[in-house]
């Protein structure tokens, strides 16, 4: 069998996109609840086989994306496998936006899987990414086992969480400046791209947002849901500082009557993030509020008479980091503390470059990070070094599990310091 890795050509985005799940109608994410679903109904729900004119309009849409990178794997000839990388920026500690290439849409057909064709179309986007100049690559794992033989590490995490009506009593506050409106999907679309771009500059972890990415907010309803609805929040000069996509949706079942689910909400202060959450919880006619893909450390709690009252019913892993490039990547980020480290990466296979030991020094400020002779301090692996960039992982967790090795206990409490960062690092979305 003849293997060949490209980007396919127009001619061929149909077949492209006809290996992937969302083309053919089967299953791409793991068979368990999804953290980011937030109503009561199995997900994700049955789907058919894209048409003929829904692949050709994906090809359409694809082909005027420049910040869409497909490749596809031919088996004599035959396209049998695809993916992409999406370009995106993510901000990093520092509020700093770093170039970041999204693994997306991936899929091999089942007739030629376990033949290392996802191996080869993965170094294809690698090469192709550090090529293009970006440094780190991410992606949301539709199975936990796949993408760790690849380096990728989980970097961001998200949980789902549920709060009955009754216990969201919130501590009081003097009154604060502002009004609360409920507004159309129109008027949403609108808003959505410019709060997104205040809010990802502030907050590590954080996605630009690719083109059109609001455009199916809808006032109508979809199946047996009711449509979204939208709230927002203005300042006292009627700026836009917080919004919020929810819905009620139907249920089969009595225990989920009345369950208000929130969908999205954004706030560039802490006063409009209040404000928003003080009406969804205390909503007319409904039980319960559950929000989904939030994060780990949410705000929400410490604003509860009760924080028991907010139940987190699953944590999951959210996006999977990949370090394409250690020097440009490390001295792309600021450090909490101002140090200097010397460390090893001693395998690579995807990427040889980054073997090595390197000497980072860094500050509040900046950083470099140069290839060294010196002996390092500490030896960790591509996938621990991507768990611990974005500043949320705990170098001590990945020491005991084996994944940081050194002969000085002071040497991982000095990278546990330089790395972390508080608030963790999240995203609001995935791709």
């Amino acid at each position: 069998m003849q293997i060949n890795v490209r980007p396919p050509s127009r001619a061929e985005m149909s077949n492209y996109y006809k290996a992937l799940p969302s083309g053919n109608g089967l299953p791409s994410w793991e068979a368990a609840p999804a953290a980011w679903h937030g109503g009561s109904e199995p997900w994700p729900q049955p789907r058919q086989p894209a048409t003929a004119e829904q692949l050709e309009a994906w090809a359409d849409s694809s082909e005027k994306n420049q910040n869409f990178h497909p490749v596809a794997a031919f088996a004599d000839g035959r396209l049998v496998g695809a993916s992409a990388m999406l370009s995106f920026e993510v901000t990093v500690p520092g509020s700093l936006q770093l170039p970041m290439a999204g693994v997306t849409g991936t899929g091999v057909l089942a007739t030629h899987r376990r033949r290392g064709l996802l191996r080869k179309m993965m170094q294809t986007m690698f090469d192709a990414a550090i090529e293009r100049g970006e440094p780190i690559s991410m992606l949301s794992a539709s199975e936990g086992s796949i993408y760790g033989r690849f380096g990728f590490s989980p970097a961001t995490y998200r949980t789902r969480w549920e709060i009955e009506r009754s216990q969201a009593e919130l501590f009081p506050l003097e009154d604060t400046i502002g009004s609360l409106e409920l507004i159309g999907a129109s008027e949403a679309r609108a808003i959505w791209p410019v709060l997104h771009e205040r809010v990802r500059h502030s907050r590590v972890g954080e996605l630009s947002a690719q083109p059109g990415r609001w455009n199916g907010l809808s006032d109508t309803a979809s199946g047996t849901d009711s449509p979204l609805r939208y709230l927002v929040h203005r300042d006292s000069t009627g700026t836009v500082d917080g919004i919020a996509n929810f819905k009620l949706p139907w249920s089969r079942t009595v225990d989920d009557v009345g369950t208000l689910v929130v969908e999205a909400l954004e706030a560039t202060n802490p006063s409009a993030y209040r404000a928003l959450w003080h009406l969804l919880l205390d909503f007319d006619l409904t039980r319960k509020v559950v929000a989904h893909s939030r994060p780990r450390d949410e705000p929400l709690r410490q604003m509860l008479r009760n924080p028991r009252a907010m139940r987190i019913t699953r944590q999951s892993d959210n996006l999977w980091m990949r370090i394409l490039d250690v020097p440009a990547a490390l001295a792309a980020r600021t450090y909490s503390t101002p140090d200097t480290i010397a460390f090893s990466v001693q395998t690579d296979e995807m990427v040889p470059n980054n073997v090595g030991t390197w000497r980072l020094e860094a500050d509040v400020t900046g950083a470099s990070c140069v290839r060294t002779n010196d002996a390092p301090d500490l030896t960790l692996d591509i996938q621990a070094l991507g768990a611990l960039y974005l500043g949320g992982m705990s170098a001590q967790l990945l020491a005991a599990a084996g994944r940081i090795r050194s002969d000085q206990t002071s040497s991982i409490d000095k990278l546990s310091r330089m790395f972390r960062t508080d608030p963790e690092p999240h995203n609001s979305f995935g791709f």
